[in-house]
């Protein structure tokens, strides 16, 4: 009886070593996000969790966040979940109005075709979209799918919260204060990408396809991926506001799914707002606080 008694102390006196010590690597982590969120200068919110073990990070992760470009994660998937339903074919030709076009932000559509009144596949529409950032393909599959209401229903269905797309890119880049109307909580944005990842929200082949362009994507390779080792596969969106005559950038984002060497996926969700920072600054921002989580989980 003796021998049980002290065998269950030792297994208690090790379960409460092995909790202490697990408490104050989560308290290591979150002290280290806050001090490089710091930087920004401004507000900085993150989410982070691996998925195959629900290891989770957060800094401000509840509080909502202009999302600008990262909004199109969630309209290109409202999207292919039509396409899923065999409303629309990705080969599907779509055509862009002289409406459609937006004036003054990204648009290599616009650029190449500034009289509009072409036809793009769909397909072009959402890699334009989500691997380029372009503004008026994001803007044409807000007008097919009906609008940013139907957006909404599809985020609803599919159980994300506290993810609000209210406006098209024309919209937003037209008045300053209506990029805050389309804001999302990094938490919220980590469970859509959660979502997307584990095949919840669309077929496989949707799903795939997604990632694909999202991997693929050119803009922001010194966020999530800055300081990543070279080759780490990370599919991602980002989002980066003008800056106001104050000097102050509304929004510098950046929500991704990591691929990590031991086969488990990390995602990160760091966005940046109303920062007086520069460029470099923020985006150093973003690709530290990735970096810390990376050397965290990914041994």
């Amino acid at each position: 009886m003796l021998h049980n008694l002290l065998t269950k102390r030792t297994a208690l006196l090790l379960l409460l070593s092995l909790s202490a010590s697990l408490l104050h690597a989560q308290q290591l982590l979150n002290h280290t996000i806050a001090q490089f969120a710091q930087r920004s200068q401004g507000k900085t919110g993150v989410f982070a969790q691996v998925l195959e073990t629900g290891d989770t990070a957060g800094f401000y992760a509840t509080d909502r966040f202009p999302m600008q470009s990262v909004y199109k994660v969630p309209i290109a998937m409202a999207i292919l979940a039509q396409v899923d339903k065999g409303k629309w074919q990705l080969s599907d030709s779509i055509l862009v109005l002289p409406s459609d076009l937006l004036k003054t932000g990204h648009s290599p559509i616009t650029d190449e075709h500034p009289q509009g009144n072409v036809k793009i596949t769909l397909a072009d529409l959402l890699q334009l979209a989500v691997g380029e950032s372009d503004g008026t393909a994001s803007d044409v599959l807000l007008r097919i799918l009906g609008g940013p209401q139907k957006v909404k229903k599809y985020l609803h269905h599919i159980g994300v919260k506290h993810v609000a797309v209210a406006n098209t890119e024309k919209e937003i880049q037209g008045e300053w204060e209506v990029q805050y109307s389309n804001h999302a909580t990094p938490e919220a944005i980590g469970k859509l990408l959660r979502t997307l990842y584990t095949k919840d929200a669309l077929s496989l082949p949707s799903r795939d396809i997604l990632l694909k362009w999202m991997t693929e994507s050119t803009p922001g390779a010194a966020r999530i991926k800055g300081l990543l080792p070279p080759g780490t596969p990370v599919a991602h969106k980002t989002g980066t506001s003008a800056t106001n005559k104050d000097g102050l950038t509304a929004a510098t984002n950046d929500a991704g799914i990591i691929t990590m060497p031991n086969g488990h996926h990390l995602v990160v969700v760091v966005l940046v707002s109303n920062s007086p920072a520069d460029t470099p600054t923020r985006e150093n921002v973003i690709a530290s606080i990735t970096k810390t989580l990376w050397d965290t989980w990914s041994r």
